[in-house]
C-alpha cells in the first residue's frame, strides 16, 4: 500500500484542519494511501524539515495543509531532492493563491482533501531564488512588501480585507528602486516601483494579473512597473483589475525561464517569496519546468492553463 504524510499547521484557518483531521485521513485511505499526520511546531522550518524527512523515507504523497507559507515550506523540503513524491494541498490560510489557481476548495478542508479521489494531477513548474524555492510569486519593491507587512493576527481576523487596507496605506509611500533586470529576451535598467515573477494566475487574490498563464511551460511571467508616479500606478492598478494592463506603457510584461535582479546603486532590495521575506538582491531566479506533480481539480481548471495533459495519479 502506498503511504501518505499530512503536514498540517494546527493554527491555520481557525484550526479547521485539526477539527476535520480524522475525516481527512479517511479520505486519503479511501484513495489507497496508508496515511499519517504531522503537526508543525513553532520551530523554524518545521514543515520543510518534515517534508524532507518524509520524502527520504519513501512516502509516495505529501499533503501540505495550511496557508501559503506552509505550502511553500513543504515545496522547499522536497524540491531540491532527486526523488520528489507527489504533493496535495489542503488550504487553510488567508489568500490561498496556489489553491485558487488549481481550483482546490479553499473554505472546506474536507472538500479539498476529496480532490484526490478524482485521480488527476498536474506537473507544476517550481521557481528557485538562489537557494530557496517558491510556487507562486517572487517580487521586490515597496508594494511587494505588503504581503509580509500585514500582521498574522490581522490576516486571521479580517482575511483579504487586511491586504486591501494595508495596500491603500502603502500606496502613498512608494519608494523607487534603481534596478538592473536581465531576462530571456531583454534587459531593464532604471527606476521601478515593483517587479514580480508569477507562476500562476492568482496573486494576492487577484486572478487577472497574468491572464495568459501556463502552469507547466517552464517560464515565469515577469512584470516590471517602470513608473514610480502615484497617478500612473493608480491607473495601472485599475487596468490590472480589468485584465487590461499587458500593453500599458509603464509596464514590462514578458515570459522568461531565467531572471537576474540586482540594484544599480547597491541599495537593499528585499525579495518576497510566496508572501514571506526571502532574502535580498542580487538574486537569480530559475524556473524548473514540471518539477513536482501536484494533485489538482483538473475538471474545473481551465484546460488552456496547461500545455501538457493532466496525468493520472498512478502514472
Amino acid at each position: 500500500m502506498k503511504r501518505a504524510r499530512i503536514i498540517y499547521n494546527p493554527t491555520s484557518g481557525r484550526e479547521a484542519i485539526r477539527r476535520d483531521l480524522v475525516d481527512i485521513l479517511d479520505v486519503y485511505e479511501q484513495a489507497g494511501y496508508e496515511t499519517s499526520a504531522f503537526a508543525t511546531t513553532p520551530e523554524e522550518n518545521s514543515a520543510m524539515n518534515e517534508a524532507t524527512r518524509a520524502a527520504k523515507a519513501g512516502f509516495d504523497l505529501i499533503i501540505a495543509a495550511g496557508g501559503d507559507g506552509t505550502i511553500n515550506e513543504v515545496v522547499n523540503g522536497i524540491a531540491p531532492l532527486e526523488h520528489r513524491p507527489m504533493m496535495a494541498i489542503i488550504p487553510a490560510g488567508t489568500t490561498n493563491d496556489y489553491a485558487r489557481a488549481l481550483r482546490i476548495p479553499r473554505e472546506d478542508p474536507l472538500a479539498a482533501a476529496r480532490v484526490i479521489l478524482k485521480g488527476r494531477a498536474a506537473k507544476m513548474d517550481i521557481g528557485q531564488s538562489n537557494d530557496s524555492y517558491f510556487i507562486n510569486i517572487a517580487a521586490g519593491g515597496s508594494l511587494s512588501e505588503l504581503t509580509y507587512s500585514v500582521p498574522s493576527k490581522l490576516k486571521s481576523m479580517y482575511g483579504y480585507l487586511a491586504y486591501v487596507v494595508k495596500g491603500a496605506e502603502m500606496l502613498t509611500s512608494i519608494k523607487p528602486m534603481d534596478l538592473h533586470i536581465k531576462y530571456d529576451d531583454g534587459e531593464f535598467k532604471g527606476k521601478s516601483a515593483m517587479f514580480f515573477l508569477a507562476l500562476t494566475n492568482s496573486v494576492g487574490g487577484f486572478e487577472q494579473i497574468v491572464p495568459d498563464v501556463k502552469l507547466d511551460d517552464g517560464k515565469f511571467t515577469l512584470l516590471i512597473v517602470k513608473t514610480t508616479k502615484f497617478a500612473e500606478i493608480l491607473n495601472l492598478i485599475t487596468e490590472v483589475l480589468k485584465g487590461k494592463h499587458i500593453n500599458n506603457p509603464n509596464l514590462i510584461y514578458a515570459k522568461s525561464e531565467r531572471v537576474e535582479v540586482s540594484s544599480l546603486k547597491n541599495d537593499k532590495i528585499m525579495i518576497n517569496l510566496d508572501g514571506e521575506y526571502g532574502g535580498d538582491a542580487p538574486v537569480t531566479f530559475i524556473n524548473h519546468k514540471q518539477h513536482i506533480k501536484i494533485v489538482a481539480n483538473i475538471d474545473d481548471a481551465a484546460s488552456d492553463m496547461l500545455i501538457d495533459a493532466p496525468v493520472e495519479l498512478n502514472d
